[in-house]
């Protein structure tokens, strides 16, 4: 059984699925904008929640640090963008393909 970590990479935009140290996935992500900027440092997993509502798209997964999460988006252009409140947004199909693979407890490194 794998034992997956995330490594969100401000400076590229992009969220990095790891099983142990290799990289099995990479995937676009939208980040918070100047003023609400995505937070750095270490976090896990805490919660999920499917169809969570609003401009969450289809999944949310909520950080360790309170109010910041990872997930889907009702507005796929903003993927890759600096757009965000400080989650970080996914693709729904990605958010979705990668809540499947990840359990709560999951470590999640956010890198500037």
């Amino acid at each position: 059984m794998p034992k997956y970590r995330i490594i969100v990479d401000l400076s590229d935009r992009q969220l990095y699925l790891l099983d142990g140290h290799t990289v099995v996935r990479g995937f676009p992500v939208g980040i918070g904008r100047m003023v609400t900027r995505t937070p750095s440092g270490e976090f896990t997993v805490v919660n999920k929640q499917a169809h969570p509502g609003g401009p969450y798209g289809a999944f949310w997964m909520g950080l360790s640090k309170p109010h910041y999460g990872i997930h889907g988006t009702n507005d796929p252009a903003s993927i890759g963008r600096e757009v965000s409140h400080g989650c970080i947004r996914m693709f729904n199909e990605d958010v979705l393909l990668l809540q499947s693979l990840v359990p709560i407890g999951t470590r999640v490194t956010i890198r500037p």
